[in-house]
């Protein structure tokens, strides 16, 4: 499929990440998408301050019924280098990223950044943690940690440099509303993003979420962020949020 059009047959897709380039690859493409059936997953934000998007409440009490720990986090950290996560991983990721030489390959800095994380305690869905970084110069990764049948951790772990025009995507469920949720199978799905805008990305990623049945609406945020591939410095952000609150 072309464009974001792969979402519009993925009912439920959980929280997903895109990274990419833009038409002419001088600019890349990261986005956070963030869905929830919960009211507790409802009652959030995205919000950007100090370099970083986060998960933020909108209402305490509702949130006081989920697990607050999964709930809120930063989701994009942006430090010469990018770390993009549905969790608190984000943190361990830019960690490892300052700390990494040159010559390390996104995937690798992934693998050190995760060596301690697992997939989350929600039982009986065990939702998958994703993860994704961006390096100077367009070297991009990814990760998924899913539970096995067995209960064992199973870490993925992707690299590739960034192509005009081309994305990745992953998500932390395959879309299909069943119970429990299955989770994303296989690699990132590759996808056309087209042109390299903040606002315009963000802006399909939504619109490509927007379900056939209103009453089953689960979108709650999108955050993009276009960066020029040089340096990773110069960017755009833009936020989409379903309630402000």
């Amino acid at each position: 499929m072309n464009g974001m059009s792969l979402l519009s047959v993925m009912p439920y897709p959980g929280r997903l990440i895109i990274i990419g380039a833009g038409a002419d690859a001088e600019r890349v493409i990261v986005a956070y998408a963030v869905t929830g059936r919960s009211p507790a997953s409802q009652a959030r934000r995205l919000t950007f301050e100090s370099s970083a998007v986060w998960t933020e409440p909108l209402d305490e009490d509702t949130l006081r019924k989920g697990k607050v720990e999964l709930l809120i986090y930063r989701a994009i950290a942006i430090d010469r280098r990018i770390a993009i996560s549905n969790g608190r991983q984000t943190d361990d990721i830019a960690k490892v990223l300052k700390q990494a030489g040159e010559e390390e390959r996104p995937e690798e800095i992934l693998s050190r950044s995760l060596d301690s994380w697992t997939y989350e305690p929600d039982s009986p869905h065990f939702t998958p943690r994703i993860s994704g970084c961006v390096l100077t110069g367009g070297a991009a990764g990814m990760s998924i940690i899913k539970r096995r049948e067995d209960g064992a951790r199973l870490a993925s772990f992707f690299s590739w440099a960034v192509e005009p025009g081309k994305s990745r995507m992953i998500a932390t469920y395959a879309g299909r509303e069943e119970n429990p949720l299955p989770s994303f199978p296989g690699e990132p799905i590759e996808i056309s993003t087209g042109e390299a805008a903040a606002k315009e990305t963000a802006e399909a990623i939504f619109q490509a979420l927007t379900p056939r049945d209103p009453k089953k609406d689960y979108r709650v945020a999108v955050a993009c962020i276009s960066a020029l591939r040089a340096n990773l410095r110069n960017y755009d952000v833009h936020i989409i949020n379903r309630r402000e609150g």
